[in-house]
């Protein structure tokens, strides 16, 4: 991914070198946040996983899948809704096939893809498939809650606007580092496929078809 569809990254040395040991740690942290994510609506999505031993496959059409076998497990993901409601994404779905969609409303490959991934949650709900969303890097709330309701999105979005809650993924799992992304998680709550590419319909059918039919 190009240089321009980097987050920016804090480079004042200088400055944390002077500050205490509290203000370098706070630095780190927020740095850190910064950095988990290749944020930006480049389109053209990755390959790299959390780094180690990932175990997964890296397909031509830019879908990285993992056998049950190799699979990590999804991490705890919980925080408040746009609508301000709190909501855990490993416990409120356990059992369900999750589909984890990272967003912006600034981002425009996001606004591309939004009637695909509404047509096909609403198509797969029965077979019992849910979609959620994780907003990230919209200041504030406003901006995300009018792109829901222009597009009707029937699933709802944590609201994460650091992008704490991709820290949390741990070395070797597709992890979600580019805006946007896409998980599909298993029934066993396992990360089965990810890409980080705007999607057409029938690619987001090819990443969930395989772990709906899945026994």
């Amino acid at each position: 991914m190009s240089a321009a569809c980097r987050a920016p990254h804090s480079t004042n040395r200088s400055r944390s070198r002077r500050r205490g040991g509290r203000g370098r740690a706070a630095l780190l942290a927020a740095g850190a946040a910064a950095g988990a994510l290749t944020l930006a609506a480049c389109g053209s999505g990755g390959t790299s996983g959390g780094g180690g031993n990932t175990n997964f496959v890296a397909g031509k059409d830019g879908i990285a899948t993992a056998v049950k076998a190799d699979r990590k497990p999804l991490p705890e993901l919980d925080g408040e809704t746009l609508d301000g409601k709190h909501l855990n994404l490993t416990k409120a779905y356990k059992g369900k096939i999750l589909v984890i969609n990272v967003w912006g409303s600034w981002c425009a490959p996001c606004r591309a893809e939004a009637p695909n991934f509404v047509k096909v949650a609403k198509e797969t709900k029965a077979k019992g498939v849910q979609f959620v969303g994780i907003n990230t890097r919209d200041p504030e709330r406003g901006p995300a809650i009018e792109f829901e309701k222009a597009h009707k999105v029937p699933y709802p979005s944590v609201y994460d606007p650091t992008g704490k809650l991709m820290l949390r993924f741990p070395q070797g799992s597709l992890n979600p580092n580019a805006i946007p992304s896409t998980l599909v998680v298993d029934r066993d709550g396992k990360i089965a496929a990810r890409t980080q590419q705007p999607l057409n319909e029938a690619k987001l059918r090819k990443m969930i078809d395989p772990v709906v039919a899945e026994k």
